[in-house]
C-alpha cells in the first residue's frame, strides 16, 4: 500500500476502543512494525482533534500490536511514491505528520503512550509529545534517521535539546539506541511499567474519569518501578558526553571524542567515532545546528524549522543523500552508502544554511500549524 494513495484510512490500520472516558488507539501493522502511512496519520489528528473538544474523553491511550509501538514513518513506501511522482508527495506527508506532533504537544487531553516495544523515528513524534510515555522492559528507542541520510524530525530538535547535557546532541548524531531503563532516566520515558502489568494499568486507567495530570500519574505509579540499568548504559558515560557533544562542530565533537580515546581505551568511545564517520556528513552539520537551535524555541517553531530542512531533503537539489541512504539501507541492503559530499570539511557553512532557508518551489510554503489558544500550563509544558 502506498504511504500517500488514500486520504480514508483502512478500519484496521488505527483500531479505536471506547472504555468508559477513557479513548483506547492501537496501531496495527504489526507485520510493518506499525510504520506509519499518510492515511494512519491523518486518522490520528481527526481522533486526537475530536477528543479536545469532547467532554466525554478524559484520556487517550495509545499503543501498538505487537513487538513495536511504532517503528516511524514509512520510509520505503514513501520513497516509492516520491519515484513515482515528485517531492511534493513526501512534503504533503511530512506537513500531516508535523501537524499531528504540534496537536499532539498542545493537547488539553493527557495523552499516555504504552512503549512495550519499538519506539523510533516518526513513533517517537507520536509518543514522545504526549504527557506520559511508559516505558517497559521491551522498549527500544532510537532516533535512526542520520543512517538515512536524513535528521532528526517530528519535534525531535525540541525534545531531545531539553534531555540532560548533551545527551540529546548524543543520541541525534550516533541513532543510538536506548532500552526502557535509559529512557526513564533520561526523561523520555516519564514511568517504567514491567510488561505484565500493564493489562492491569489500562484497566485502572479506563476507571480514572478525570484528565488531572496528577491523578492520571498517581495510577500509573501505582503499577510503576524502578528498573536496573545496565552497566555498558551511555547514560553512565554523560560527562563525557557533555565535553565533547558540547563542542560548537561536529568536527570539534570528532576530535574531543579522539583525545578522550587517547586517555583511555573505552570500546564505547571508539564505537561512537566510528558511528559518526559513517553517517553522512550533511545530515551530521544539519543535524547538530538543529538540535541547538531547538534549544531556545518552542516545539512549534522547531517543527516549522524541521518542515524547511526537510522540504530541502526530500526535493535532492542540495544533497541526494536521503535517496542514496534509502537505497542503501532499505532498499539495496548494502548498508554501504556513497554520501555527496563524502567529507566533513566538504560541507561548507553555507550548504548547511541553505537548508535552513525557504524552499526555491513555485507554490511551496512554510508550515502553517493550526492556531491554538487558551491553553493550561500542562498542555503546552510537558518535557
Amino acid at each position: 500500500m502506498d504511504a500517500l494513495n488514500s486520504t480514508k484510512p483502512d478500519d484496521h490500520q488505527i483500531l479505536v476502543e471506547e472504555k468508559l472516558s477513557a479513548r483506547i488507539l492501537t496501531l496495527n501493522r504489526p507485520k510493518q512494525l506499525n510504520a506509519l502511512l499518510f492515511q494512519m496519520i491523518s486518522r490520528l489528528l481527526e481522533l486526537f482533534i475530536a477528543y479536545e473538544e469532547d467532554s466525554n474523553v478524559k484520556l487517550v491511550i495509545v499503543k501498538g500490536k505487537g513487538r513495536a509501538f511504532c517503528a516511524g514513518g514509512d520510509v520505503a513506501a514513501l520513497n516509492r511514491d516520491i519515484n513515482e511522482g515528485t517531492w511534493r508527495i513526501g512534503a504533503k506527508f511530512i506537513c500531516m505528520q508535523y501537524t499531528l506532533n504540534y496537536i499532539l504537544a498542545t493537547n488539553r487531553k493527557p495523552q499516555v503512550s504504552i512503549l512495550n516495544g519499538i519506539v523510533m523515528g516518526g513513533g517517537a513524534g507520536a509518543s514522545i509529545h504526549g504527557r506520559f510515555r511508559v516505558a517497559t522492559e521491551n522498549s527500544v528507542f532510537a532516533m535512526p534517521e542520520i543512517a538515512l541520510g536524513l535528521f532528526p524530525d517530528v519535534g525531535a530538535s525540541y525534545f531531545m535539546s531539553r534531555l540532560p547535557g548533551f545527551f540529546g546532541e548524543y543520541l541525534g548524531l550516533t541513532g543510538t539506541r536506548l532500552d526502557g531503563a535509559e529512557m526513564l532516566v533520561c526523561g523520555l520515558a516519564t514511568h517504567f511499567v514491567p510488561s505484565e502489568r500493564l493489562f492491569l494499568l489500562e484497566e485502572a486507567l479506563c476507571k480514572v474519569d478525570s484528565s488531572d495530570p496528577a491523578i492520571i500519574s498517581a495510577v500509573i505509579n501505582e503499577y510503576s518501578k524502578q528498573p536496573h540499568m545496565k552497566e555498558k548504559s551511555a547514560y553512565h558515560r554523560l560527562n563525557v558526553i557533555d565535553r565533547c557533544f558540547s563542542q560548537r562542530t561536529v568536527e570539534e565533537i570528532i576530535s574531543a571524542l579522539e583525545r578522550e580515546a587517547l586517555n583511555k581505551k573505552d570500546d564505547w568511545i571508539s564505537e561512537t567515532i566510528q558511528s559518526l564517520k559513517r553517517a553522512s556528513p550533511t545530515s551530521l552539520k544539519i543535524s547538530l545546528r538543529s538540535i541547538r537551535e531547538g534549544r531556545l524555541q518552542g516545539v512549534g517553531q522547531c517543527l516549522i524549522r524541521e518542515y524547511r530542512i526537510g522540504c530541502h531533503a526530500l526535493q535532492g537539489k542540495l544533497s541526494k543523500d536521503f535517496f542514496e541512504g534509502v537505497r542503501a539501507i532499505l532498499l539495496d541492503k548494502d548498508k554501504n552508502p556513497k554520501w555527496e559530499p563524502s567529507k566533513l570539511e566538504l560541507v561548507s557553512d553555507h550548504m548547511v544554511d541553505s537548508y535552513f532557508s525557504m524552499v526555491d518551489d513555485e507554490g511551496w510554503e512554510d508550515l502553517k500549524l493550526p492556531a491554538r489558544s487558551n491553553l493550561p500550563a500542562y498542555a503546552s509544558a510537558k518535557l
